[in-house]
């Protein structure tokens, strides 16, 4: 996939979009130093790139519901396209499945799946299995409190990246 190649000016939107979210026009150019017209055009141009995936509040979900979350590594019976395939097209419908990376090493997937109750977590865990979706074996690790959750630094990355190509 070919790279997009960004300026500071661009890395400087994308780093207040990601802070701040949808802001108006004239904020976005106070922050970023720019005049609003071809600050406004920047940003047109990033979201057309497909850099801005999307717009989201981050709730304090914790201070309206006490939830499980768990992480689960899963491995598959058999390690073959179709069966990646099936795995992956079930798992996009089941809500409680908030994150799911495929993996390399021990195990195939992880996921983040958040739930009501420790015990609507097994039954969600008793319906995967139930519906034969290739799951050999899964280890589940609770969450007993968050102790960082941030997004990552655009800035710092890039800056981290020239540095070593240099």
């Amino acid at each position: 996939m070919k790279k997009v190649i960004l300026d500071a000016v661009d890395v400087r939107i994308l780093s207040a979009v990601q802070q701040h979210g949808q802001i108006s026009k004239s904020r976005l150019s106070e922050l970023v130093s720019l005049s609003p017209t071809p600050c406004w055009m920047r940003l047109d141009k990033l979201k057309k790139a497909g850099l801005i995936k999307g717009y989201r509040a981050d709730i304090a979900i914790d201070k309206i519901l006490d939830l499980t979350k768990v992480f689960v590594t899963i491995s598959l019976k058999a390690h073959n396209r179709s069966n990646f395939e099936r795995f992956e097209k079930h798992i996009q419908n089941v809500d409680e499945i908030v994150e799911c990376c495929a993996t390399g090493g021990g195990s195939d997937y992880v996921m983040k799946v958040i739930t009501n109750s420790l015990h609507d977590f097994q039954n969600l865990i008793e319906q995967l299995l139930d519906e034969e979706i290739g799951i050999d074996r899964y280890y589940i690790y609770v969450v007993t409190r968050d102790v960082k959750s941030t997004s990552i630094s655009l800035s710092k990355l890039l800056d981290n990246k020239r540095a070593s190509d240099d």
